[in-house]
């Protein structure tokens, strides 16, 4: 595979990491979504999968060369490019869309869901009893992730290697997003924002010669904090994908039927209408975190009136949906040139 692809596959290939590392970082939007209807989701998790004790012995040997081709390196290289790029430029543009214009960032995702919904559906014919009993319960627990309450916030490293390990979910399981699982654990600002923030701050003040970050303890914690995480996310992201392998060479129809039970309890994470709902105090004040941040303790979900912006949300419902169904046909393409 890796020696057949263009320059132009091996652009697009950065521009899907672009793609997973935003959603990634979106609550209630998985990454793995995009893997699935760009067309390289079984790759993706056939070269990860490669990342063994056989791969690991090339390396240590030193056949460099022969470890990079052995786990499909310039697949996952150029992937993984697009995500690094992604979480310290798409992700921070989506912070500032997200912060102005909510409303219509969450009506994109929830068509794109929408999209993904049709996508893996109309391709699926393999419905009997035990598939259809998997679709429920992967709406049932869709559903039930979207309801349940936030935790509070934990910085204990065995704590935020767990959650790296968790929130890669998103990456290898379409529908489950691991950003959404992060709120629900408590720690999405810190792993999510603050953590990537100060590595962002950090490489800054290194490029310009100033290691003065060296003296900041809160700084050096943060830092701690990402490399742990990152750690957990690598453990989780090579363990689920040999899971997932498994699962979908042996049980494949009731792993998509459950798949597709997933996106479309994820529905309700990413419903557009819907208001923060933050923890407060007996005496009705809002309750803040160590950093001053507001802290979430659910949504408000509504059906709203219709006017102008709800029909402008209407619209990017459906532009959500055309994201997903470009995608396909681009897949699509993709898979018969290769």
């Amino acid at each position: 595979m890796q020696s057949t692809r263009t320059f132009t596959d091996k652009l697009f290939l950065v521009l899907k990491g672009l793609g997973m590392g935003a959603a990634n970082k979106v609550p209630g939007v998985s990454g793995g979504v995009v893997a699935f209807v760009a067309g390289f989701y079984e790759e993706f998790i056939y070269s990860l999968k490669k990342v063994n004790k056989k791969a690991f012995g090339l390396l240590f040997n030193g056949r460099y060369k022969s470890f990079f081709h052995y786990i499909n390196g310039r697949f996952l290289s150029l992937l993984f490019l697009g995500m690094l790029i992604s979480y310290f430029s798409i992700s921070k543009v989506l912070d500032f869309l997200i912060k102005h214009y909510e409303l219509y960032v969450w009506s994109v995702f929830f068509g794109m869901i929408i999209g993904s919904i049709y996508y893996i559906y109309k391709d699926f014919d393999d419905w009997n009893s035990n598939t259809y009993l998997s679709l429920g319960i992967g709406i049932i627990i869709g559903l039930s992730i979207s309801f349940l309450n936030p935790a509070k916030e934990n910085d204990n490293l065995w704590f935020v290697f767990f959650c790296g390990i968790i929130s890669v979910s998103g990456m290898t399981l379409p529908g489950f997003s691991g950003s959404f699982i992060l709120i629900l654990l408590g720690n999405y600002v810190l792993l999510l924002v603050d953590s990537v923030n100060a590595l962002y701050d950090t490489a800054s003040e290194i490029i310009t010669g100033d290691f003065s970050f060296i003296e900041n303890a809160q700084r050096i914690r943060m830092l701690k904090i990402l490399a742990v995480f990152t750690l957990g996310s690598i453990t989780g992201l090579v363990s689920f994908s040999h899971l997932l392998s498994y699962i979908l060479k042996r049980y494949k129809s009731i792993t998509l039927s459950s798949i597709i039970g997933f996106i479309v309890g994820s529905l309700g994470v990413v419903w557009p209408w819907k208001e923060t709902v933050y923890r407060t105090h007996e005496n009705g004040h809002l309750l803040k975190d160590s950093k001053g941040q507001h802290i979430v303790h659910n949504y408000h979900r509504y059906i709203p009136e219709l006017h102008t912006e709800t029909y402008l949300a209407l619209t990017f419902i459906i532009l959500g949906v055309a994201i997903v169904l470009g995608l396909e046909w681009y897949g699509q393409k993709t898979r018969k040139t290769t």
